[in-house]
């Protein structure tokens, strides 16, 4: 083996072991296994049944590192060779074979977001795997996008979601592939309401509710994919006076998509958008809000009329104890 693959294949062979006697037992087929445990080796795998989506992170010997063209070609080899052994040790450890193993470079997120690519395809191969998580199925697609469909750090919030949405009126903004209007259904939602600016992930959310065979309440309008820009959308609602029992918001970090009016930035706007989707919280309800930017903290004293609630220690599940998660707050109206 080469570099540190050796250490890779060490470090996988325990998780693996470790975390496929939880996964059984608690019903699920795809988890985290490492996320940069070791230093030198700056990747982060996930296991999807019987393959694995993974993210290579900057090292030290970039080739952006380096001073001149010859110098960054030598880089750019030893990259590849370093990468290649890197797969080689992975395959190894889970038994997999190397061609279900998709690795793709991750930049900062604000420079993904910034440029615009956080959601651009990146492949065509369409390689799918279907995820279980108890009762519910999600389709995830591990080859042509930097993001697979499904976040698995936030596995918990889905099962809450769903254990609390029986005969609630749901609104997801910012709905991605639909994963927790997937729950919410599930869980007996009475309606749920699916906002997405992205016709590619409302699609793909389709596909989830068809895999949980909620085509009729599709049908029948008690589901609702909405193609729309999310500020605009709550505008509008507000306008009409809509209400939700649940609200979940877990917009991105920064978005300055052109279909967008101007440009969102959690850090600048959260507290305002938090309040205008406040107005659209029906008596009693609850606001769910989450936040992927590093060391975001919501301030209880920002929102003086509402319960904040941290949620955080209780959503970290086995695959991701002592790592990062999204921040996850409720909101709700004092009495």
């Amino acid at each position: 083996m080469h570099d540190n693959s050796e250490l890779l294949f060490n470090r996988l062979s325990k998780r693996y072991r470790h975390l496929k006697k939880w996964a059984r037992r608690t019903g699920i087929n795809a988890f985290r296994l490492y996320d940069r445990d070791i230093k030198e080796i700056p990747l982060v795998l996930d296991l999807y049944d019987d393959a694995v989506s993974g993210a290579v992170y900057r090292r030290t010997d970039n080739p952006d590192n380096a001073d001149n063209a010859a110098a960054r070609a030598a880089l750019e080899r030893a990259s590849e060779v370093w990468l290649a052994s890197m797969k080689a040790a992975a395959s190894s450890a889970l038994g997999i074979p190397e061609n279900r193993i998709f690795l793709k470079e991750r930049r900062r997120m604000r420079q993904r977001q910034y440029s615009g690519d956080q959601y651009e395809r990146v492949s065509t191969q369409s390689f799918y795997r279907d995820v279980l998580e108890g009762d519910i199925r999600f389709r995830v697609n591990l080859s042509d996008y930097l993001d697979t469909g499904l976040f698995l750090d936030s596995r918990k919030k889905r099962a809450l979601i769903a254990t609390e949405a029986a005969g609630k009126r749901v609104l997801n903004l910012f709905a991605y592939t639909c994963t927790l209007s997937v729950c919410a259904a599930q869980g007996g939602a009475r309606q749920v309401d699916s906002v997405d600016l992205s016709n590619t992930y409302l699609e793909w959310g389709k596909v989830n509710f068809a895999l949980n065979g909620l085509e009729a309440e599709y049908d029948d309008g008690a589901l609702s994919l909405i193609r729309a820009d999310v500020l605009q959308f709550i505008a509008d609602a507000a306008h009409e006076r809509s209400r939700w029992d649940i609200i979940i918001l877990d917009p991105p970090g920064f978005s300055n998509s052109k279909k967008m009016r101007g440009s969102l930035d959690i850090r600048r706007d959260y507290r305002e958008l938090i309040e205008r989707c406040l107005v659209l919280l029906a008596p009693g309800g609850t606001l769910y809000f989450s936040s992927n930017v590093k060391g975001f903290a919501l301030a209880s004293e920002d929102f003086p009329a509402f319960t904040v609630t941290d949620c955080k220690a209780v959503l970290q599940d086995e695959d991701f104890r002592g790592k990062r998660i999204p921040a996850c707050y409720t909101l709700s109206k004092k009495a």
